[in-house]
């Protein structure tokens, strides 16, 4: 079954391919995704709620789902599953990035992005109608630099929200905790 779905989802990067591809999405995809690398953009947002009192609790939140994608997704998932990737399977496809060496499923920087999305939402809507977009261009650009299938960048995605609304909500009842019992206010 996974051969099927392998060639049928290699058909539809095939054809995102022959749509998208031009050299002006040549070069900024593979910068928009650059952004994604170890999620270090959502590390600088983190850091940056972290450092002003009122988004405290939003940074810490982030920092948290941030490790969480690191551990249930790079650590676990990718290995558990050791999906082999679009650009490993195709191999005369011109990749604009460097050739990944860990698994396929689920996309990490698409992940990290939805994770952050949710969490980002949950504080302020309003970062959710920023946030949002910006992960399903994320997701948009695995699929063009052919690095991961799209049924990767799908689980990415609910998987992304889902762990990002349970980091949120698991992290509300810790600061609910701290200032209840500690009379802790971050």
């Amino acid at each position: 079954m996974l051969d099927w779905l392998n060639q049928w989802e290699l058909g539809i990067l095939d054809g995102i391919q022959a749509l998208f591809r031009c050299g002006f999405l040549d070069v900024i995809v593979p910068i928009f995704t650059f952004f994604g690398n170890a999620g270090w953009i959502w590390i600088v947002i983190s850091v940056l709620l972290i450092a002003f009192r009122k988004h405290r609790k939003a940074g810490i939140t982030l920092a948290v789902g941030l490790i969480a994608q690191l551990l249930v997704c790079n650590l676990l998932l990718k290995n558990l599953i050791a999906r082999d990737r679009p650009c490993w399977l195709a191999e005369d496809v011109e990749l604009l990035v460097d050739l990944p060496t860990d698994y396929s499923f689920p996309s990490g920087h698409t992940m990290v992005c939805f994770i952050a999305a949710a969490i980002l939402a949950m504080y302020n809507r309003k970062w959710g109608y920023i946030a949002f977009p910006v992960a399903v261009l994320m997701g948009f650009t695995r699929l063009y630099l052919y690095v991961h299938f799209p049924t990767d960048v799908l689980g990415g995605a609910v998987l992304g929200v889902l762990l990002g609304a349970a980091v949120t909500l698991l992290m509300r009842k810790f600061f609910e905790l701290l200032e209840k019992k500690y009379a802790m206010h971050l």
